[in-house]
């Protein structure tokens, strides 16, 4: 087939990348970038740190105009695709506009899930997952304003602690039983709940909100127990809705929770469409098609939709790696986060001003996850032991006064 023009619907992290992979793979065909948001495509991860901490610092941008047009781009911003016609290989935008496609990336996000109740409270209550939210959020996280997030995941704990660096009271609630339940071990999140009540955040877990009222002008929440917290502001982060509306309408198959299926190459059930980054539920080599939230995984899915329209072979998938930053302290994931046994190199200590640990995950005596605190410079090293299945040994692979890089 002669590919002329290719669309990439969405002009976050994975549509911007793929845009950079088509032509670092020579594409000279046409690209259509096409954003719903009004902004220069930007990076997702500063939003609950340095966007509201340092705003005016804050290098957010991933192409700029000038690079747009260097690599003849056009870029449609500010508007929606309303609906594909596959067969037609045809895009209808909200002013009217019908485009014609070769190839057609999907990649949409997502949308933060909602919680109703507190949706209908109005201007006191937040959410975090594009630039309007966090310049919202610059205003809302003032010295001494009472703040209650919910939601013990990375967004809530991130944001916990740009609250508690801008001087609010902050409180937590998560219903489930520990902190970041779905990505990361039980001896990582007693760490987390140590330093960030060492830090004055007052969490709540196993947390069941029964009601909330606006009360002047806070918001009355009433927990299980009779017990009730006064709210100057509400944040709330419980994950993310895959935006796949579009994909739906246009007969694309989809898993239980709406996500795209595609394939190893990112191609949906259509060969022509292919989905990326949070609205992609990718067959992966265990044969088991699987949902990832990162950074990495957005950029890799581009990378692979772009060298499979190219005919270049494709790279290779990393462990699973994503990282967050809360407290001043850098903890950087990599591997299954499931694994069975968890053995510590260093020391765990929440009230140390700057630890400096490093976690193995280990499952049938084999290095299957790491964990990296403070200490980013040894994970490449660490993804190396987890790609080769290197076998795990306590006398070695946790004496300090080996290098890592050398056991490789």
């Amino acid at each position: 087939m002669n590919i002329q023009t290719i669309i990439i619907v969405g002009a976050g992290q994975a549509g911007a990348s793929a845009v950079l992979e088509l032509r670092a793979q020579q594409y000279t065909g046409q690209i259509i970038l096409i954003g719903e948001e009004s902004h220069l495509p930007y990076e997702r991860p500063p939003l609950s740190k340095e966007a509201i901490l340092n705003p005016d610092q804050c290098k957010l941008e991933i192409l700029s105009a000038d690079k747009l047009a260097e690599l003849e781009v056009e870029f449609i911003r500010g508007q929606a695709v309303l609906s594909i016609d596959a067969a037609q290989h045809q895009l209808h935008l909200q002013d009217g506009r019908c485009l014609q496609y070769d190839k057609l990336l999907l990649a949409t996000g997502g949308s933060p899930r909602r919680l109703p109740a507190f949706d209908a409270l109005g201007k006191q209550v937040y959410t975090l997952r594009n630039l309007e939210d966090a310049h919202a959020l610059i205003s809302v996280l003032q010295p001494d304003r009472r703040i209650v997030l919910i939601g013990g995941g990375v967004i809530g704990l991130e944001l916990a602690s740009s609250a508690r660096a801008k001087g609010c009271q902050v409180t937590l609630l998560e219903q489930g039983s520990r902190l970041m339940g779905r990505s990361t071990p039980e001896i990582l999140a007693d760490f987390l709940y140590t330093q960030h009540r060492h830090h004055g955040v007052d969490i709540r877990l196993n947390s069941q909100i029964l009601d909330c009222q606006p009360q002047a002008d806070q918001i009355l929440i009433q927990l299980d127990q009779a017990e009730t917290l006064l709210a100057d502001a509400v944040i709330y982060g419980i994950g993310i809705q895959p935006n796949t509306a579009l994909a739906v309408a246009a007969g694309l198959k989809v898993d239980a929770f709406g996500a795209v299926l595609v394939n190893a190459d990112v191609q949906s059930s259509d060969p022509d469409i292919y989905a990326a980054g949070d609205i992609a539920s990718q067959l992966r080599d265990d044969g088991v098609y699987r949902r990832v939230e990162t950074w990495e995984n957005a950029n890799l899915q581009a990378a692979i939709f772009a060298r499979h329209v190219m005919q270049v072979a494709h790279p290779k998938a990393n462990p699973a790696w994503f990282w967050t930053d809360q407290l001043g302290v850098n903890f950087q994931f990599a591997g299954d986060m499931g694994a069975e046994e968890w053995y510590v190199r260093g020391e765990i200590n929440p009230a140390t001003p700057n630890p400096i640990f490093i976690l193995f995950g280990i499952r049938d005596r084999q290095i299957v996850a790491a964990i990296t605190v403070n200490a980013a410079k040894e994970m490449r090293h660490l993804k190396k032991m987890i790609q080769s299945q290197q076998r795990f040994a306590t006398d070695i692979h946790l004496d300090l006064s080996r290098e890592l890089r050398k056991l490789l």
